[in-house]
Parts: C-alpha cells; structure tokens; sequence
C-alpha cells in the first residue's frame, strides 16, 4: 500500500520546515517530485539531498512565490512540460503576522491572509488545471488546528482566520473537483517545531501552556505529518475527500 512510484508531487514550502519533510517523506514512497519556494538555493540543496537519499526519484526545484500569480502560472507551466502530469498537490506554503484584533495592522492582516490563503487558491487553481486533463488528482492542503478553535497562548486573529478559510475551502474544492476524480482533503497541524515557530515554542511560557492543553504532552516531532500526507495522497485514499484532519497530539479533541 502507499507505493507512490510514477507518482507526481508538488509542494510548495518546500525549502524548509513541514514542506521539506514532506518532500521527504513522498520521496520515500516513489513520488517524483516538483519543488516550490522563494529560496531557489534551499531547495537546490534539498534536492541533492533526495538524489541522493532515495535512488532513481526525479526532482524539479523552480523559485516561485505563492503569492505572484505569474510565478504559480509558470511554476505550473514547467512542471506540465517536464512530467506530463501532476497527481498531488501539496499547498504547505505559509506565514503570517502574529497580533491581535485591537493591533493588528492593515498590512499585517493583508500580508497573513495571502500568503496563507489566498495562495492556497491561486496554486490549487494552477495545478488542478493540470490534473482534471488526467482526470486524476489528490490536493492536500496544510491548515491547522488553529483554524479549529481559538487560543489564549498568543494573539495571532490574521492566521486563525487565514487557516479557518483554508478548511472551508478544501470543503468546497473537493464538492467541485469531485466530478474530475480530484480529492482535496486538508491537515491540520498541532505545534511543530520548525523554522516559522521556534522561536516561540521553545519559551518557557508556551512550553508550559503546551503541557497543559496538548493531551500527549509534547511537540510534533519530525516527520509525523507524513503519515497524513502520504495516506491523502495515495490512491487507497480514493473515497476519501473533504476530510479535515487533525495531527495535533490531542489538542482539538478537549
């Protein structure tokens, strides 16, 4: 189950953090890969890494950001060109600026929600493009649990909000692209340590809150998306569409 070989991924966000365990973690199971970021250098250096990891993969590096819609059409363009096809998508691309309604800024609030959702719709749009000329795809969107629930951990209303609109239109991508054989399920990370987090995970204070609301106690640890990924992209996962779910250690069930 889950052999993903002759398989064709893209993922955006690829150059650090869930991105590139999640290139990782397809490339294990066969998938070729298209690689997408801003930081042309970091996914040249990852790239290397899967050649020489897993035997035989091809992988595509193109700089593009998510929020330029020429730089998705290109993107797209290139990765047609070179695979013929696209069988999964993977939209792990995202920051955000953390505040508050009462002090959050216009550009702070503009900037969150189109790189986290906007994004999601204008790289679906491209890709998806692709994949209903096979008649075959697998969209997998990376929200998260807080676009669930709210927190009293951190002010951050731009990215609960951002997040919250990706769940709702992974619902509606997949009620619409049902009839081209496309899934779009999405998953809803917990605290993961990565490069957009630490600096806030490691304190005291939110360690402390982590304890005391994440049933499992503890952080996600490398690579434990991946199970999620790989599962909502293979073609087991066929009947499996519009499911919003949670790897979160526990956090959104109490």
């Amino acid at each position: 189950m889950f052999n993903l070989k002759g398989k064709v991924a893209v993922i955006t966000g690829a150059s650090s953090g869930l991105g590139k365990q999640m290139a990782k973690g397809f490339a294990s199971q066969g998938a070729d890969l298209v690689i997408l970021a801003r930081r042309y250098e970091k996914l040249m250096e990852l790239k290397e890494e899967l050649k020489k990891e897993f035997y035989g993969i091809k992988v595509l590096p193109i700089k593009c950001d998510v929020t330029n819609t020429d730089d998705i059409k290109k993107a797209a363009d290139l990765a047609e060109e070179e695979y013929k096809h696209i069988d999964i998508l993977v939209n792990c691309a995202g920051s955000a600026k953390n505040a508050g309604v009462l002090n959050m800024t216009d550009e702070e609030w503009d900037f969150t929600i189109a790189t986290d959702q906007t994004s999601v719709f204008k790289v679906t749009r491209a890709f998806a493009n692709i994949m209903k000329k096979n008649n075959y795809g697998r969209i997998i969107n990376i929200a998260s649990m807080y676009g669930l629930v709210g927190n009293t951990a951190l002010d951050t209303v731009a990215y609960h909000s951002s997040k919250g609109g990706v769940v709702n239109f992974t619902r509606a991508v997949a009620a619409e692209l049902a009839k081209y054989n496309i899934t779009c399920n999405a998953i809803c990370p917990g605290y993961f340590d990565t490069e957009l987090t630490h600096e806030t995970l490691i304190t005291d204070d939110f360690t402390a809150y982590m304890k005391a609301t994440v049933p499992l106690g503890r952080y996600g640890r490398e690579g434990e998306l991946n199970a999620a990924a790989i599962f909502l992209g293979s073609d087991e996962a066929s009947y499996v569409t519009g499911v919003i779910l949670p790897v979160d250690g526990g956090y959104t069930a109490v």
